[in-house]
């Protein structure tokens, strides 16, 4: 028999046992994710009946096909949720409530549908209790960059990056592109001020190309309702920031050029080597802060002003974050020996230069899920 045991510490009582400081108090970190659990790729950890919270396996085919949706599961769940580790969550929960109620699944519906439908009763389970997650772009417009714009408000739920990897496993070329256009920054942004059965609708009929019919068997809704919120949740979209950004270009030779003129300028910290790639209009944001910079004049006033600490620092590479690069970015230790951690660059190009970057400071819960080690030697 195979034993798994599924954590189901509360999301307080992870934050309490994560190890690591807090950004100076301002940002506490939670636990870092079991990717080898749940976005792991071992058929037998699912292979079980579930008594309590321990996974005994009696019959090895519904891990089996457990597995098969697994990433389409945590693609869904984080679309829903803007969160990897609350998708893992969730993801885990959907397992749970599948196995316990597999005895009466009986086929009836496929496969697919039973276990999208679970999914989405967890993520609307769990909405009910949470603020929806947002980006510092959401909050007003952008400011001048002075230290005293530096907050972190405590009442805001940010929303986190996740690997491509764990998204768009699929080898085929077309649905990959779209797994990563679905997953923009921007778009999971917008998704999360629709009301949660719009999102869970146009998520389920635009991204995953369902007909309304199946959704609203799913949601258990008149198909006349499924469209009539459809239509909603596209006017609320048009109207947002994700209606204008241009599709992702192909990561082609031009792009992984600039992509290493920005790495080499960035390390340099040569403002002259960072103006030939970066756009005169791009911008930054630096959850958990609030605080974001429009303009390539703003951004430099702050790297070289507020934020000349960052300078010596190194990038390792991190593959692809929501659909754009992503970087580790080390700063020297302050005790001399080696780099430490200080954020996950995420670095959205556009045909003519570097056009956003978001740096993700939240580096104890983010490096461990990126594969990036919490120190670098010198």
């Amino acid at each position: 028999m195979t034993f798994v045991r599924l954590d189901r510490l509360s999301r307080e009582e992870r934050q309490r046992r994560a190890p690591g400081a807090d950004l100076d108090g301002r940002c506490a970190p939670t636990r870092a994710i079991d990717t080898q659990l749940v976005f792991g790729h071992g058929a037998s950890s699912y292979d079980g009946l579930v008594q309590g919270t321990t996974v005994v396996a009696p019959d090895g085919d519904l891990g089996r096909q457990l597995d098969q949706h697994r990433a389409d599961l945590v693609a869904y769940c984080y679309r829903m949720l803007a969160s990897p580790f609350e998708a893992e969550d969730a993801v885990q929960e959907t397992f749970l409530r599948a196995f316990r109620s597999y005895g009466s699944f009986e086929g009836r519906a496929a496969m697919k549908t039973w276990l999208h439908r679970i999914a989405t009763n967890v993520c609307l389970d769990m909405l009910r209790s949470k603020k929806h997650r947002v980006r510092p772009m959401d909050l007003g417009p952008a400011r001048e960059p002075i230290e005293q714009n530096l907050n972190v408000p405590a009442e805001i739920t940010w929303l986190e990056p996740i690997p491509d990897t764990l998204v768009a496993p699929d080898p085929d070329p077309s649905d990959v592109a779209t797994s990563k256009e679905s997953v923009r920054l921007a778009f999971i942004a917008a998704l999360q001020r629709l009301p949660a059965k719009q999102r869970a609708t146009l998520i389920l009929c635009e991204v995953m190309q369902w007909k309304a019919a199946q959704v609203a068997e799913l949601l258990e809704m008149s198909t006349a309702s499924v469209n009539s919120a459809l239509q909603r949740a596209r006017a609320t979209l048009r109207s947002s920031e994700a209606n204008e950004v241009a599709p992702a270009p192909k990561l082609d030779d031009a792009q992984r050029a600039l992509l290493a003129r920005y790495v080499e300028a960035f390390e340099k910290y040569d403002i002259s080597l960072l103006t030939r790639v970066i756009r005169e209009d791009a911008r930054q944001s630096m959850p958990p802060f609030d605080l974001w910079l429009q303009g390539r004049d703003d951004m430099f006033a702050w790297w070289f002003g507020v934020g000349i600490g960052c300078k010596g620092s190194r990038l390792l590479p991190a593959g692809t974050a929501n659909g754009s690069p992503a970087y580790g970015q080390y700063k020297p230790a302050a005790n001399g020996e080696g780099y430490e951690p200080w954020s996950l660059q995420v670095i959205e190009l556009t045909p003519t230069g570097v056009g956003e970057i978001t740096f993700f400071l939240d580096t104890q819960k983010l490096f461990p899920l990126f594969g990036l080690p919490l120190h670098l030697d010198a």
